[in-house]
């Protein structure tokens, strides 16, 4: 199972589903670095640091920063989805056929 660092504004409830499956899911408040302000390459030299791919709704950004240097634990970049299970679903799904996320940059965009 991936391990994986869930970022400031990654829905909760794709984490806790996540879990269930089998993943080990650290979010970045759990980790005691909300609400400071920490840029993006912070969050992911942080997820990158302890071994995690970064799980991220701000897709802009972090492609931007995989585009400039992918030596990092993998960028899952996610559009927003209301059904989280659903999202939770469709990560597990994508992750679980790679054998490891460093790396890589992993596009999971809403069904339509």
């Amino acid at each position: 199972m991936a391990r994986l660092y869930a970022d400031e504004n990654f829905p909760l409830q794709v984490v806790e589903h996540l879990r269930r499956f089998g993943h080990e899911v650290l979010t970045i408040q759990e980790d005691g670095c909300a609400g400071q302000a920490i840029t993006d390459p912070a969050v992911l030299a942080r997820a990158t640091e302890q071994g995690r791919a970064l799980l991220t709704l701000n897709r802009r950004d972090f492609i931007r920063l995989h585009l400039h240097d992918s030596r990092h634990g993998g960028i899952i970049a996610c559009t927003f989805d209301a059904d989280f299970e659903r999202q939770a679903e469709r990560i597990a799904a994508v992750i679980g056929t790679c054998a490891c996320l460093d790396g890589q940059l992993i596009r999971m965009n809403r069904p339509a």
